[in-house]
């Protein structure tokens, strides 16, 4: 391969290309992957194929002299800040606000590499140093901080981002659609005006002429479009939530639920002086968008400034298959639905036998793939049987409190998917390594055909797509608490375990289902976790994949653990808020070590649970 063959990240390689200026210039809290599982990767391409000149800038150094935001000059059209796949400080720091182990998005897994809130950090450089250029923001970061919001990592409620950065537009979501209709409404205005470059100005009075969908403005009350309309969601004000609570818990429930839309409402809401405005999202892209979008000609490759290095995600995910956009499971503490939406779109067939051919000609794959697999394993091709419904539908999850029962969950397209892949030559085994829906599974359709596939689709899931160990997330054992969490009943794992234990003693296997569970979640108190300490053990499981609710921007749980509050019901909910209480609960998932027992005996005196000392410890 040639340095040109990824998008230019120095002076050097525009040169290469003989370009003499640039439309757009990304601003990347990750290392640069060429690889349709990095966004900026992926909006970099984007933009390429509409014709413009792209240059990437990976992890800039924000100290000193600021030369890395100099280095490339002023774009013709913007700035696009793209902080990361993660966000920023999940991706730095745990639930006990330490910092974790490495950073998986930067060579060698470095933790200095990327400042804390890139999107705000960055931004401020770029319009300190070009106050006249455009600045669009965009990633999980922006996206999730779009309107008054909680902060578990400074303990704040903060207002929307745009007043902290002073960005000129927020795009939220999956971007390829509003990234697509931006650019080519400012190249319209470029070409038609003959124009040089698209000031801040002219692309303030652009956004305020064309308002673009999935995107955020900061406005005056005179400057919102057709003014603040009768069927606009207006919510309380930044400060009205400051001042109470409950006004945030309220607010949330509107967010939640025209972000879950296909027809949403525009979102209104105070802060200051200004108002955040909030354009109502596309719609769900088409089979053949999201195709045209995985199909970019990405080399799949690190930049060769990384050769030597490793770069952890990377290394998950290189011999890994997306197959779609998406997830309807709702999890209250999950934030997919908010950033990707709840609609499944699928790729093609085509598209996915395409891209699993060119892993199969990377030069040290050996034949197994990583995963086929997506924010769900298995809820490929799953949609609406009457989208007439499903038009008119705001329910965040279509699986909880009970599957929707206008919801098909027939798996036998993806059945198909495994088939075909592992037909292919080159393929020796395919792995599931994304999270597999085990309530889809077990769900009773009404219609036996469907029944039947599904039971043969979780036969040969079991069989021949698990390495050794199957990743499922019952998140807990008390029904309450997963009713918090709007997950299934504890007895579909119960009911689960025992048909994928029936399947391996048939097939002579020794595979191990991992649970994933997590303390201290909203609603959860240490007598719950002291019942799922004694039920796990005696399931045989001594747990390794757990973790502590870790409050995020935009989930459910965040906002019944920051106020107090469920949003739905306005109901008080119990949340383990400080560190001793937090490590109280943690603790019971680690009975089996000698160095917890003692403790977990004092804790189980405390709350006069002495029943459970003998069951958990009892030989």
């Amino acid at each position: 391969m040639h340095l040109t063959d990824w998008l230019p990240t120095t002076k050097k390689e525009i040169e290469l290309r003989h370009w003499d200026t640039l439309d757009v210039i990304l601003f990347s809290g990750d290392a640069y992957v060429d690889h349709p599982s990095f966004a900026a990767a992926v909006i970099g391409r984007l933009l390429e194929q509409e014709g413009l000149r792209v240059a990437i800038v990976p992890q800039p150094d924000w100290h000193g002299d600021f030369r890395d935001f100099k280095k490339l000059g002023a774009p013709r059209l913007f700035f696009g800040i793209a902080p990361g796949c993660m966000d920023s400080m999940v991706n730095k720091y745990t639930a006990a606000r330490r910092l974790r182990s490495e950073d998986a998005y930067s060579p060698d897994g470095r933790h200095d590499m990327r400042p804390e809130y890139p999107t705000i950090v960055y931004t401020r450089i770029l319009k300190q140093l070009f106050p006249d250029v455009p600045v669009v923001i965009g990633g999980i970061e922006a996206s999730l901080r779009r309107l008054t919001h909680y902060d578990y990592w400074s303990d704040s409620l903060k207002r929307c981002i745009l007043c902290d950065c002073g960005a000129d537009l927020l795009v939220y979501g999956m971007g390829e659609k509003p990234m697509t209709s931006l650019v080519r409404l400012l190249t319209d205005e470029l070409n038609s005006n003959h124009l040089d470059n698209i000031s801040t100005t002219t692309f303030r009075k652009l956004m305020l002429r064309h308002p673009q969908r999935q995107t955020v403005l900061l406005l005056t009350e005179k400057e919102i479009p057709g003014g603040i309309k009768s069927d606009d969601i207006v919510l309380h004000s930044h400060e009205e939530c400051l001042k109470n609570k409950l006004f945030q818990a309220e607010n949330f429930r509107h967010i939640e639920e025209e972000s879950n839309k296909y027809q949403a409402q525009r979102i209104v809401q105070k802060v200051g002086q200004q108002y955040a405005v909030v354009f109502p999202p596309y719609q769900p892209m088409t089979q053949d968008e999201l195709d045209r979008s995985f199909d970019l000609p990405y080399t799949r490759l690190p930049h060769p400034k990384y050769k030597g290095k490793r770069i952890p995600a990377y290394e998950m995910i290189k011999f890994s298959v997306c197959l779609h956009r998406g997830c309807f499971g709702g999890c209250a503490f999950c934030t997919i639905s908010a950033h990707q939406g709840k609609f499944i779109t699928s790729r093609s067939k085509e598209s996915i036998l395409k891209e699993v051919k060119a892993i199969t000609q990377m030069p040290d794959f050996k034949g197994y793939l990583s995963d086929l697999g997506g924010p769900s394993a298995n809820m490929y091709a799953m949609h609406g049987k009457d989208l007439s419904i499903c038009h008119k539908c705001k329910r965040p999850s279509c699986i909880h409190p009970n599957v929707c029962k206008n919801l098909n969950t027939d798996h036998r397209q993806l059945l198909d998917i495994y088939r075909s892949v592992d037909a292919l030559p080159g393929i020796k085994k395919s792995f599931i390594g994304s999270g597999v829906r085990y309530d889809l599974l077990l769900h009773d359709t009404g219609n036996p055909k469907t029944n039947k596939v599904n039971a043969e689709y979780t036969r040969e899931l079991i069989v021949k797509h698990v390495s050794g160990r199957l990743k499922i997330a019952p998140e807990h054992t008390s029904d309450r608490v997963l009713q918090l969490m709007r997950k299934p009943s504890f007895q579909l794992f119960y009911d689960f375990k025992r048909i994928f234990d029936q399947i391996n003693q048939e097939h002579h296997l020794n595979q191990q289902l991992i649970p994933y569970f997590i303390s201290s979640h909203p609603g959860c108190t240490e007598e719950d976790m002291a019942e799922l300490a004694v039920i796990t053990k005696n399931l045989d499981f001594k747990l390794e994949q757990v973790q502590d609710f870790t409050p995020t921007p935009m989930t459910v749980s965040t906002e019944c653990w920051y106020t107090g509050f469920h949003p739905y019901t306005l109901q008080p909910v119990f949340s383990a808020k400080s560190p001793k209480d937090k490590l109280a609960q943690r603790q019971f998932f680690f009975w089996y070590k000698p160095a917890e027992r003692q403790k977990i005996i004092n804790e189980l005196r405390r709350i006069h649970r002495q029943d459970l000392i003998d069951r958990l410890f009892k030989k």
